[in-house]
C-alpha cells in the first residue's frame, strides 16, 4: 500500500541489558491496520519524558524497540479509519506514543485514527507541535481548575516549575484569561522571560522544604504544580480557604507526605491532571480552546528553539541538564510544504 513513498529516518530506542540505546534507523513506512492512520511527520517536541526516554535516565519505554517521541503532527499520508483522507492536517499529543506505541520521532508513524485530532483552523502543524503534551496539559489543567469552581478576580495562582513546557504555558495561559499569576522557578535569571509571558512575581523555591507543618500562612487562590514532592506538599498548606491546585508533574519526586489539614480545615481541592489519556471529544474541545480563546498569546517566545533531527542528541542534554527554556521544537518534514490551516 506505501509502496510508492520512500522510506524515512527513525530515531528507534531499545532495552539491551537494563541500558537504553538510541539509534538512527532508515525504514520503509509503516502499513496501517484497520482503523489506523498513516501520517507524515512534520514537527515534534522535546518534552522532559522525551529526554528520560531517549536518555534512559526515566523507565518510560513499556515496550522494546520503539521509536521515541510523545508528540507529533503531520500530515495524512493513507488512511483506514472511515471519516479520514488523505492530506488532513493532524497532531498527536501522548496517547501512548514514545511510550507503548512507536512516536514522532520518525518522518512516518502510524496509529490508530481516535489518537490524532484535526487540526483547528488557525493551528499549522508546527504550532501544533509548539503546543503539543505541554500545552494541552496546561490547557486541561485550567479546564480542571475551573471545572472545580476557581475564577480569576479570586486571587493569586501560583505556577511551579514555571520555565519549562508546562509551566511556561501555564503562566502565559492563566494569565491571557485574567488570572494574577505568581511563577515559582528555580531559575530566577529567566524571571524577565517569566514575566514578559505574564507572572507578577517570580518566587525563588522555598529554602527548606521540611515535613508536613500543616498550615502555614495562606496566600494562594488556586495552583498549578509541576515538581511534585516536598514543593507539593509545601504549597498545599499555603493554599487559601476552598482553593484549588492542580497537580501535574514529579520532577521533585513522585511521593508527597502530606498534613490533612489543608483538606479538612481549608477545604482545599488537589485534582490530577493526565493529558496522556483524554477523550477525543475532550480533547478535540482543548484543541479548539488553544486554537482560540486560550492560544498563548507569547507561543513564538515560549516555542522560540526549533531542531532538526541530528540536533535531537543535544536537544535532549538540554532539557535534562536544564539548559532550554519553555518548549524545543524538532523539524522532521524538511522539504515537504505544509498543509494551509
Amino acid at each position: 500500500m506505501n509502496g510508492s513513498l520512500p522510506p524515512g529516518r527513525a530515531l528507534l530506542l531499545s532495552l539491551d541489558a537494563g541500558e537504553t540505546r538510541a539509534r538512527v534507523v532508515v525504514q520503509p513506512p509503516p502499513s496501517p491496520a484497520e482503523g489506523e492512520l498513516l501520517v507524515r511527520v512534520l514537527y515534534s517536541a522535546v518534552n522532559y519524558k522525551d529526554a528520560l526516554a531517549v536518555s534512559g535516565r526515566g523507565r518510560i519505554l513499556r515496550r522494546s524497540p520503539l521509536v521515541g517521541g510523545i508528540d507529533a503532527a503531520g500530515v495524512v499520508v493513507t488512511s483506514r479509519a472511515p471519516g479520514w483522507l488523505p492530506g488532513a492536517a493532524v497532531v498527536a499529543a501522548g496517547c501512548g506514543l514514545g511510550e507503548e506505541r512507536d512516536g514522532g520521532y520518525a518522518d512516518y508513524v502510524c496509529a490508530p485514527a481516535d489518537l490524532w485530532t484535526r487540526l483547528p483552523e488557525g493551528l499549522t502543524p508546527r504550532t501544533a507541535a509548539a503546543l503539543g503534551s505541554a500545552g494541552l496539559t496546561a490547557a486541561l489543567a485550567l479546564a480542571r481548575l475551573e471545572e472545580a469552581g476557581l475564577r480569576p478576580g479570586e486571587g493569586e495562582v501560583l505556577i511551579t516549575g514555571a520555565s519549562g513546557g508546562v509551566g511556561s504555558f501555564a503562566v502565559d495561559l492563566f494569565s491571557r484569561v485574567g488570572y494574577r499569576v505568581v511563577a515559582l522557578s528555580g531559575r530566577t535569571v529567566l524571571r524577565e522571560y517569566l514575566t514578559t509571558l505574564g507572572a507578577v512575581e517570580v518566587l525563588p523555591p522555598p529554602e527548606r522544604l521540611e515535613g508536613p507543618a500543616g498550615l502555614a500562612s495562606a496566600r494562594w487562590a488556586g495552583a498549578v504544580d509541576n515538581v511534585g514532592g516536598p514543593t507539593l506538599a509545601w504549597l498545599l498548606e499555603r493554599v487559601r480557604r476552598g482553593g484549588k491546585v492542580a497537580a501535574i508533574g514529579m520532577a521533585a519526586g513522585s511521593t508527597v507526605t502530606l498534613s490533612v489539614f489543608p483538606f479538612i480545615l481549608r477545604q482545599v481541592d488537589l485534582l490530577g491532571v493526565n493529558s496522556t489519556e483524554i477523550d477525543p471529544e475532550r480533547r478535540a474541545w482543548l484543541w479548539d480552546r488553544l486554537a482560540g480563546p486560550w492560544r498563548p498569546p507569547h507561543l513564538d517566545l515560549i516555542a522560540a528553539r526549533t531542531v532538526g533531527f541530528d540536533d535531537l542528541p543535544r536537544a535532549v542534554d538540554d532539557v535534562l541538564e536544564r539548559r532550554h527554556r519553555g518548549r524545543i521544537v524538532v523539524r522532521l518534514g524538511a522539504g515537504v510544504a505544509e498543509p494551509a490551516c
